[in-house]
């Protein structure tokens, strides 16, 4: 299970280093619809992240 949280925290990192490169070479209105996907998905992941450990106990 490690593992796991691991490689996803890993990658959550490494996606946001690259959106922080990618978005200011945006337009504002394609900011603020990826600042809005990055909440949802951040909130999605830690319900789920919750979940798994509500799961092993």
């Amino acid at each position: 299970m490690g593992k796991l949280l691991t490689g996803l925290t890993t990658g959550a990192i490494l996606g946001a280093t690259v959106g922080m490169m990618v978005s200011p070479n945006l337009d504002r209105k394609t900011q603020k619809t990826l600042k809005r996907a990055r909440k949802k998905v951040m909130s999605m992941a830690d319900d789920t992240y919750d979940n798994v450990l509500n799961f092993m106990k």
